[in-house]
């Protein structure tokens, strides 16, 4: 009865290793995941800040300026993003502004509101070169009724000098990481189907075809590799929410439709690595010897 009870079964070897394995190195590649996700949305929210404003004339009556703000919302370079790629801000907002911000009232001073209306035009990701924001800004400055174009000319290279660092580091960084992670996977698998190597032989030896010997280990391989997946996704799931809670505005650059196509790659991740590296590892005592065995 115990004889019977320890005997190997094909396809069988412990379960434990191989999971946490697995699941250690897609929670590693998820948190990574969510980090490129994280600065892809702040790239995001530093582009839309990235505006021109358009100071128009005094005086003006509305017609015209409703003139202007459709001739600038016809533009391609206005972003279509997010909803109206423009806002308009007239000169007694934002004076009070100014005042709030400031505990200033210059008009007292002054006697007037000197300030203009003006337009915020959030610039299309597209247009984001020095050379196109000027091309931009002396197409509008010749408008009718615009009295000045103005926007903040080091932020645009700032921007793209930092997107283009970052984007090299991160790429660097995942490359190495995958192969890191597939070759720790591989050789915990190897290492685990090492007992299995003379059942192997023994089926060999009997008549069995490759596809009979492979299939066990390869559904329990993709069994593992689910499992796995299952257990990272819902330790990057209680990770987020607990640092969406804990660290301030957190929640604005997590994006929850690019997350939860991040947990499916990891399930699917955690399969086809599994399941190849078994694959490779079977393959590879089929081919022994008796002797190399």
């Amino acid at each position: 009865m115990e004889r019977t009870r320890n005997k190997k079964k094909l396809g069988g070897y412990p379960a434990a290793g191989v999971v946490i394995s697995i699941t250690l190195s897609l929670i590693v590649i998820g948190i990574f995941g969510i980090l490129i996700i994280y600065s892809q949305e702040l790239e995001q929210q530093v582009r839309q800040n990235i505006r021109v404003q358009v100071y128009l004339n005094s005086n003006l009556t509305e017609t015209h300026r409703m003139q202007i703000e459709n001739k600038l919302l016809s533009q391609d370079y206005v972003s279509k993003e997010n909803g109206r790629g423009i806002v308009y801000v007239s000169r007694d907002d934002a004076a009070k502004k100014f005042i709030e911000e400031t505990g200033e009232d210059f008009m007292k001073f002054i006697g007037d509101n000197p300030l203009h209306d003006a337009y915020l035009v959030t610039i299309d990701r597209k247009y984001h070169t020095i050379e196109e924001i000027e091309k931009i800004k002396a197409e509008i400055q010749h408008m009718n009724g615009v009295f000045q174009v103005y926007y903040v000319e080091g932020l645009i290279e700032s921007v793209n000098s930092n997107v283009t660092k970052i984007g090299l580091i991160l790429l660097g960084l995942i490359t190495v990481l995958l192969f890191t992670v597939v070759l720790l996977i591989n050789n915990t698998l190897r290492i685990a189907l090492f007992s299995q190597r003379f059942l192997i032989r023994s089926m060999q030896l009997v008549g069995a075809k490759k596809w009979f010997i492979l299939k066990p280990f390869l559904i329990r391989a993709s069994g593992y590799g689910l499992l796995a997946g299952v257990i990272s996704s819902l330790c990057l799931w209680s990770l987020t929410q607990y640092a969406q809670k804990n660290i301030e505005d957190l929640s604005i650059l997590h994006n929850q439709n690019q997350f939860l196509t991040l947990l499916t790659v990891l399930l699917m991740l955690g399969i086809v690595v599994a399941v190849l590296s078994t694959l490779f590892s079977i393959r590879r005592y089929l081919r022994m010897s008796l002797d190399q065995l």
